[in-house]
């Protein structure tokens, strides 16, 4: 601590929430939100870097997490899209990795069962999904497809029967190393439709070999995956799930959570420089004593307070049943572009020290690089609004 024995945790705007957004959440949902702040302020904060250092997911956490009972806010427990946004950054604050890792399980995987399944189906699997007594992953991106995935889908799926046979290969698949179940989305070889299937993991034909030596979200076990004559039952075909415009469905709301994220990301950055700038001493005082500290200080927040205004109107429209694909992609464009400058201005902050783990800036700038690539490039999120707002497809 330095010579001027400021309490970092008792200065106005501690919380970062520099316009109090916090407040358009009802009572309850608050209250739900420090419940979940709090638990993730001594359950994984503290942890994280070594975690991330090691490079592998503790697993022991799943049933903690379960216990916090964090999966489906809004279309099992009734929460607003804010809520589960504002929560979802809260995750992210805490550690980007533990967050993919809730945000893949949650959004892509479960959220690929809630809009995508029949009633029967969701009836059969959601009940262990929100219990995490299964865990999810979400196997669209392929070795060779990831912006034209759409219409570039290699892997395969043959009806045989009451059965379907699939074959082909994914990789960069969160959760995919120890998760029970995975969503495949393939291309009917009959129709040339992309369509959606729950494979177990345990299937014959089916494994997934961890991906090494990434340099952002080292938590997270992304993974490649072979389907080698995988062969599942009609019963498990989604059968909302016919064309990758119901895909589409799923990834609008993911791309919302992964604005959140780039908010959550922006914060972590503030609490960490400022309290960093508060602490270290040069030149015999506080180096926040420095306008140019105090500069990038405010850098920071502002980017962080303009994404989060951005998401919370997405977040409202979303409640309201009006967002649109290309306001999501706008938001994912801009909140993850602040949180670049953002994550920047906070590691040269910590000077040498921003390239040390040990000091959590390093693991919250290298984290944001995957955060900026994932969910949509910024040049693919960026020609979707162009295409919006001008009627003309700049795509290739």
């Amino acid at each position: 601590m330095s010579k001027t024995s400021i309490d970092i945790n008792n200065l106005p705007y501690a919380d970062g929430d520099f316009y109090a957004f916090e407040e358009l959440l009802s009572d309850k949902e608050r209250s739900r939100l420090e419940e979940i702040r709090s638990w993730l302020t001594a359950e994984v904060r503290p942890h994280a870097v070594e975690w991330w250092n090691q490079g592998s997911f503790p697993q022991q956490l799943i049933p903690r997490i379960a216990e916090l009972d964090p999966v489906s806010p809004v279309f099992r427990q009734g929460y607003s899209n804010l809520f589960a946004g504002i929560t979802h950054a809260e995750f992210t604050r805490a550690d980007t990795s533990i967050a993919t890792f809730l945000g893949v399980h949650d959004g892509l995987f479960t959220g690929s069962i809630e809009a995508l399944a029949s009633k029967e189906q969701q009836e059969e699997w959601l009940p262990d999904i929100y219990a995490m007594k299964k865990i999810g992953a979400f196997g669209l991106t392929e070795p060779l497809g990831g912006s034209d995935v759409a219409g570039g889908t290699r892997t395969t799926a043959r009806r045989d029967g009451n059965s379907w046979v699939l074959n082909g290969a994914k990789r960069w698949i969160g959760n995919a190393t120890f998760s029970d179940w995975v969503v495949i989305y393939a291309r009917d070889v009959a129709d040339n439709q992309v369509k959606g299937f729950l494979v177990d993991t345990k299937t014959p034909g089916f494994s997934s070999t961890k991906i090494e030596n990434k340099i952002a979200l080292r938590i997270v076990e992304n993974a490649d995956i072979v389907l080698d004559d995988v062969v599942i039952s009609d019963d498990f075909h989604l059968k909302g799930a016919n064309s990758f415009r119901d895909t589409n469905k799923v990834l609008k709301v993911t791309r919302l959570a992964v604005g959140w994220q780039a908010v959550g990301q922006q914060l972590a950055a503030f609490d960490v420089a400022r309290r960093y700038a508060v602490e270290r001493e040069q030149f015999g005082r506080p180096i926040a004593s420095f306008q140019l500290i105090q500069q990038q200080l405010v850098q920071i927040l502002g980017n962080a307070m303009s994404s989060m205004g951005m998401m919370v109107r997405l977040s409202q429209l979303e409640d309201a049943g009006k967002a649109k694909d290309e306001q999501s992609a706008l938001a994912k464009a801009f909140t993850t572009a602040r949180m670049r400058e953002s994550v920047a201005a906070g590691r040269n902050i910590l000077g040498g020290n921003g390239i040390v783990a040990d000091y959590e800036m390093a693991k919250i700038f290298s984290d944001a690089e995957a955060v900026y690539s994932y969910e949509g490039t910024q040049e693919i999120n960026t020609l979707v609004v162009g295409r919006s707002i001008t009627g003309i497809a700049a795509f290739v």
